[in-house]
């Protein structure tokens, strides 16, 4: 099966290339297999992207796809109080048939909005599994592990069966998951560390999100959080460290060097009083990615959107309108996503030879008119704007209308039923 994206305004996050160029993309099956001007072969399909934006799909890397009930959940609450008393009291009650309808629910939202791939730490995996597989998101999945009622082993053992059933899935990937070192000890890093290490599979952990997690932790392990990264070994792992708020000079020069991306999670932390994480600091230690945490923390999935609040912020805490450009930005969403998650060689940029996880934008709207300079429109204005999600060659939106096989009125009612019965 040929498809040809043809007429496009196309930017590739290709190094090798222009940022912007008018160019046809050549798709067979689910890879791109020419970029090329003008093509005149054969074709299947054809898509017609005369006066569209087309883009590499959006990558969310730090998610918690199964809290699509916690959206509005985090007025005037501490992250500490809204973990306490919110989000673990109605997780207690929930069954694997909420956690299969709440990541159906933040599925359609990234297919919406222009996120072809995210990475998600959650429970109930099976399930969330089944709603991955039926709305065909490309996912860095895992169990979340933890060891809060000595029950730590039980949890790996779960995450084991998970990655044997699935580790050969095209669209499905794994990483470990420690939740965070509040909820583990020391033995318990350890051991996530080495089986990360046995399966060859990335770390995907929060890491210092306020300023209370600090203290916490140096109670708990009488180590601050950079020994307890060394001592349990996680430091030379490939590491996807959410949040980093409060990174100091130490953490930063231990990075260097090595295989860590920092997930910033912007919209999060300011709804949760966490602080502004200072990326700019950061950048030349790591590779830094963009996360939107869940619906209840960051409002929504919507990266457009979260992807506008990183470049203000950053400009706004340095005093200074020169720190970032509009382009960093949109790296850290797409082709820093995909290096933060191991997937930069299939994913992140539209390249001969990559997965075809396209987007396609129509800017003609009076929100986003004129087009003075496209890339910094599109990190700051066009939240409302994609018309086509292609995922692994297969277009799931099209002129915005969902091409899956799911009543979104039905859904929206399950999902309102549900929430009423856990509150």
């Amino acid at each position: 099966m040929i498809k040809v994206i043809k007429n496009g305004t196309v930017i590739t996050m290709s190094s090798n290339r222009e940022k912007i160029e008018n160019i046809d993309i050549v798709i067979e099956n689910d890879k791109i297999i020419d970029l090329v001007k003008d093509y005149n072969g054969e074709y299947d399909e054809l898509i017609d992207a005369t006066d569209k934006i087309v883009m590499p799909g959006l990558i969310n890397a730090h998610t918690h796809l199964g809290m699509g009930y916690f959206r509005a959940t985090n007025d005037n609450l501490s992250l500490q109080d809204w973990l306490n008393k919110k989000i673990w009291p109605i997780e207690d009650k929930m069954n694997e048939d909420d956690v299969y309808y709440g990541t159906l629910l933040s599925c359609l939202e990234m297919i919406k909005t222009g996120t072809t791939t995210s990475n998600d730490m959650y429970f109930f995996s099976d399930r969330a599994i089944d709603a991955l597989k039926e709305t065909k998101v490309r996912c860095l999945f895992t169990r979340c592990l933890a060891d809060i009622n000595n029950d730590g082993d039980k949890r790996i053992d779960e995450f084991l069966d998970l990655y044997n059933k699935y580790k050969n899935d095209e669209l499905i990937k794994f990483s470990v998951a420690p939740h965070a070192m509040y909820t583990t000890n020391l033995e318990y890093l350890k051991k996530c560390s080495k089986l990360a290490n046995d399966l060859n599979l990335p770390v995907h952990m929060h890491y210092l999100e306020n300023r209370k997690e600090i203290e916490d932790i140096k109670k708990i392990y009488n180590m601050t959080p950079l020994e307890v990264l060394k001592e349990s070994g996680l430091i030379n792992n490939k590491l996807i460290l959410a949040h980093c708020t409060f990174l100091d000079e130490e953490n930063l020069e231990a990075f260097k060097g090595k295989d860590i991306s920092i997930v910033h999670n912007p919209i999060s932390n300011l709804n949760l009083g966490c602080g502004i994480a200072d990326i700019i600091k950061y950048k030349d230690y790591a590779n830094i990615s963009l996360g939107t945490d869940s619906q209840g923390s960051g409002n929504n999935l919507n990266m457009f959107y979260h992807m506008s609040i990183v470049d203000l912020l950053q400009q706004g805490l340095h005093e200074n309108s020169t720190v970032l450009s509009s382009y960093e930005v949109l790296k850290m969403a797409t082709i820093n996503g995909a290096k933060a998650l191991g997937m930069s060689d299939t994913i992140g940029s539209i390249e001969i030879g990559k997965k075809a996880d396209i987007i396609m934008l129509n800017l003609n709207s009076i929100l986003t008119e004129p087009h003075i300079d496209i890339i910094t429109n599109l990190v700051h204005n066009a939240f409302n704007n994609v018309d086509m999600t292609m995922i692994n060659g297969e277009i799931l939106l099209k002129n915005k209308k969902l091409l899956l096989n799911i009543n979104e009125k039905d859904l929206i009612k399950i999902i309102n039923n549900r929430i009423k019965k856990l509150s």
